[in-house]
């Protein structure tokens, strides 16, 4: 299972087709109040973060997960503008475990997904 904190219409889509063509399990958290919750109910292998999202409060959630001793094997990535690096330095502080530039993150989508276990 793979959980995303994603609320962008055209990354969610590009994430939810590249699973299917994987045949990956995937969901949607769409609230920053729902995601250490899908987290804590499914265990998923991976949990991808829109970083740029603040309503979904990630660097929280991310900080979050890793404090948490059940929830810190838990792999986070991360997405964010190559530009924010106010964000990218608060995600690394926080535990993810990636941090990439919305185009390094498109262009490895596959992998991610291939890479997040069964």
């Amino acid at each position: 299972m793979i959980l995303c904190a994603v609320t962008d219409l055209m990354f969610s889509s590009r994430i939810a087709t590249a699973a299917k063509l994987l045949d990956r399990e995937i969901a949607f958290v769409r609230s920053a109040g729902d995601i250490l919750t899908r987290v804590r109910d499914v265990r998923p292998a991976i949990v991808i973060f829109d970083l740029n999202q603040q309503s979904l409060e990630p660097i929280t959630a991310i900080g979050a997960i890793k404090a948490d001793p059940d929830l810190s094997a838990i792999r986070t990535i991360g997405y964010v503008s190559h530009v924010d690096t106010a964000t990218i330095v608060a995600a690394r502080a926080a535990g993810a475990d990636d941090v990439l530039a919305r185009s390094a993150f498109t262009e490895q989508l596959g992998d991610i997904l291939s890479a997040s276990g069964r």
